[in-house]
């Protein structure tokens, strides 16, 4: 699941789009990362750096998903959606770029899961006569047992 990566004209990191599912790609354009201080260890870089990145993804209004695909994960994914918009958040890392592949690798897991067809139901089975008589026999001793430990002096 990791994107595409290619060198930029301007010396960044030019990303084509992030791979969700072998049908689904997000393009860069619907993508949207905001950047912040992140707490936790780091030494001096901690308070100067803006290494927690917000990754965010209008689920609602996307091209890229299909109308099955994008009903599903509005149904799914109902609780974490602010105005359609699913946001994700890493700040495990030191470094932005590590951040970055982290929130990207964490939407694609989101939105995969939420995308992904139910199973098929669970179809009702009979227990065999054989499991059927082994626990029946069990019970029959376990009564046994039972009425052997009873007193007889009533």
């Amino acid at each position: 699941m990791a994107p595409a990566v290619a060198p930029a004209a301007d010396g960044g990191i030019a990303v084509a789009g992030l791979r969700v599912t072998a049908r689904i790609q997000l393009p860069e354009e619907e993508l949207r990362e905001r950047f912040s201080r992140a707490g936790g260890p780091g030494g001096q870089g901690v308070n100067t750096t803006d290494s927690r990145v917000e990754l965010s993804f209008d689920v609602a209004r996307s091209a890229a998903l299909g109308e099955t695909a994008r009903t599903r994960a509005l149904e799914r994914l109902a609780g974490r959606l602010v105005d359609g918009v699913l946001t994700v958040v890493a700040s495990e890392h030191r470094a932005q770029l590590r951040n970055r592949e982290a929130a990207r690798q964490r939407l694609a897991a989101v939105l995969a899961e939420a995308v992904a067809p139910p199973p098929p139901p669970r179809r009702a089975t009979r227990p065999t006569r054989g499991s059927q008589r082994r626990r029946l026999a069990g019970k029959r001793q376990r009564g046994e047992v039972k009425r052997l430990r009873r007193s007889t002096d009533d």
